[in-house]
């Protein structure tokens, strides 16, 4: 199994992060889901498009067409519907959701990716995990450190020097945060030295190879 950009990690099994996803929520915000309208949905990597596909919108469903190819067969034209649900939002309006259109499934789903089969289901029937399943301790004190200093306007990356404070937050709120992230710093970095204590790799060799 995999689909466009697809891998496996050490667990053997692939996250929702490795397949390409459609996500209803970007469509009805940016007013896609509207009876008659017809666009294109891309996918990019470093500004460049890797994959595309038609979609157009009906009452209550989508019409999905591609092109798809697995291993060395011939390209196979998709097109089939992907029926919509709605549902009221506790402040008023309607939340769209998709129904997950592989044989027997039917789930209500925010994601439907695209896989082997060419077929694209919610992640219970690709039976992918959420990549932060396979983080360890430290791999999630390094992340949860990151978006701090994405918050703070900090360069991403935990073994990157500490910035100012942001123009306009106040010291209460930048000492807090600030406190935050070196504790997950200080976790993260505990994590890196028995890992790596484990490979005969110390943290200064880690440092010194930046």
């Amino acid at each position: 199994m995999g689909g466009w950009g697809s891998g496996r990690g050490q667990s053997g099994r692939d996250t929702t992060s490795d397949y390409r996803a459609l996500d209803v929520r970007r469509l009805q915000r940016d007013g896609l889901l509207t009876p008659g309208r017809s666009f294109g949905w891309n996918w990019t990597r470093d500004g460049e498009t890797v994959a595309s596909i038609q979609v157009r919108a009906e009452t209550d469903r989508i019409i999905l067409n591609y092109r798809h190819k697995s291993g060395g067969s011939d390209w196979q034209p998709m097109d089939y519907p992907v029926r919509l649900a709605w549902t009221d939002c506790t402040l008023g309006g309607r939340r769209a959701w998709l129904l997950c259109p592989a044989r027997g499934c039917g789930r209500r789903v925010a994601l439907l990716y695209i896989g082997g089969s060419g077929i694209f289901a919610c992640r219970h029937c690709y039976k992918l995990a959420y990549a932060s399943q396979r983080e360890t301790g430290d791999d999630r004190a390094a992340r949860r450190a990151d978006r701090i200093r994405d918050r703070l306007g900090w360069e991403a990356g935990i073994l990157n020097g500490e910035g100012d404070k942001p123009k306009g937050m106040h010291w209460r709120t930048f000492n807090r945060l600030h406190a935050e992230h070196n504790d997950f710093v200080n976790a993260s970095l505990a994590g890196m030295m028995r890992k790596f204590g484990r490979l005969g790799v110390g943290l200064d060799d880690l440092l010194d190879d930046r």
